[in-house]
């Protein structure tokens, strides 16, 4: 039960591709629709770009994703960081099988602006992969919140 064989055996179950890897600027928008869910969707990322270890979105100030304040709630942002992330690991020649970890540090509120959420890869390994996320005001770059992730392949 829940074992490591039992995640492997779940992972090389699957008969076709949800996306074709690596993903390049050219079929982001299509990988995005296939692989993330309708939720992940309803936050309204835009504008994305991706190329060899590297992607990024806007994410927009929605008023559903808001707190009282005014400010992009924490876990909204938390998922487009992860969302972006994801994008930028399936650059890679195969596909992640998901996040083991995110570190986020909030550093002001999101407020007054679209946010611009770019993911860098640090580094692929045979196993691991490890991201760095900055997330800043889309109209003067100022750092709202930065996050390292770990992918597992």
């Amino acid at each position: 039960m829940g074992g490591d064989s039992d995640d492997d055996e779940y992972f090389h179950d699957m008969t076709e591709p949800i996306a074709e890897f690596p993903i390049t600027s050219d079929t982001a928008d299509a990988a995005y629709e296939a692989v993330f869910a309708p939720w992940v969707k309803d936050l309204g990322l835009r504008d994305l770009k991706v190329s060899a270890g590297f992607a990024s979105a806007v994410l927009p100030q929605k008023e559903d994703l808001q707190f009282f304040s005014g400010a992009l709630c924490g876990q909204a942002i938390m998922a487009a960081i992860d969302t972006v992330a994801v994008l930028a690991m399936m650059t890679a020649e195969r596909p992640a099988k998901g996040t083991v970890s995110q570190n986020t540090q909030f550093l002001r509120p999101a407020i007054n602006s679209d946010l611009r959420v770019t993911t860098t890869v640090l580094r692929f390994g045979t196993t691991i992969a490890y991201g760095e996320t900055r997330v800043t005001f889309e109209n003067n770059d100022e750092l709202v919140a930065h996050s390292t992730s770990e992918f597992v392949f």
